[in-house]
């Protein structure tokens, strides 16, 4: 009889189980960049661009906004019309991404940029706004006009940091001349250059290393370029 008991009772436990893991697939599911959900919305944007003669399914920005976030996709001009749904990672969806377009003029592309690093800036911005002081600290590199945050003038005890979109790294945080607050990728640039030896030149904005090769864009950072050692730096006319 106490063997029959068990039965119901790991049944139970196996329900219970399987509904708990639901919650943490679903919170996955809106925080990867899957691959075929990226194919599924090209697709969808160039069946658009063929019907529609050349334009594009995207929400109207200021043109001098950042490269990365300038174009984003307009989902109710593609949904359902031209696929089933949002994809689920989507910050429409509740997701972390916001899907946009890059190289719009030639071979325009759908890309990510994670909402979780305009978050943080969001964050610093509003500690600016309240505190009602400029958190400029040391020089990050001479003639750059990009500057350390002082984070114990904003009221914090340890410095912020992004998880990087690209390797372990725990990126931090820069703010420019403007004032404005930006990512520091060079950690990852560096591992790249250190690496794969691409064929760089000086001068010239080498964030595409990242943009080209990978779905999440840099997006909020300031321009790279590579000093004489092949050394990624701040590009001088940054700010």
């Amino acid at each position: 009889m106490k063997r029959m008991l068990r039965f119901p009772l790991v049944a139970i436990i196996i329900v219970l189980l399987s509904g708990c893991m639901y919650p943490q697939d679903e919170i996955e599911s809106k925080q990867r960049p899957y691959e075929d959900q990226l194919e599924t919305v090209q697709k969808a944007v160039d069946t658009y661009r063929e019907q529609s003669q050349g334009l594009l399914p995207i929400k109207t920005r200021d043109m001098d906004i950042d490269q990365y976030i300038k174009y984003p996709i307009d989902f109710t001009k593609i949904v359902p019309s031209l696929t089933e749904k949002i994809p689920s990672n989507a910050y429409e969806q509740g997701g972390i991404y916001q899907y946009v377009l890059m190289d719009v003029e030639e071979n325009p592309t759908v890309k990510l940029v994670d909402l979780r690093v305009a978050e943080r800036i969001r964050e610093l911005i509003l500690r600016k706004t309240v505190n009602g002081v400029l958190p400029f600290k040391d020089p990050v590199q001479e003639g750059a006009n990009v500057y350390e945050v002082d984070f114990e003038k904003m009221g914090l005890k340890e410095p912020l940091t992004v998880e990087s979109p690209y390797s372990d790294a725990h990126l931090p945080l820069v703010v420019g001349g403007d004032g404005n607050f930006y990512i520091d990728y060079s950690i990852d640039l560096n591992r790249i250059l250190e690496k794969e030896k691409p064929d760089v030149k000086q001068g010239e904005d080498i964030r595409y290393l990242l943009s080209d090769n990978h779905p999440i864009l840099p997006a909020y950072s300031l321009p790279y370029t590579v000093n004489e050692n092949n050394e990624p730096i701040f590009m001088k006319s940054s700010n």
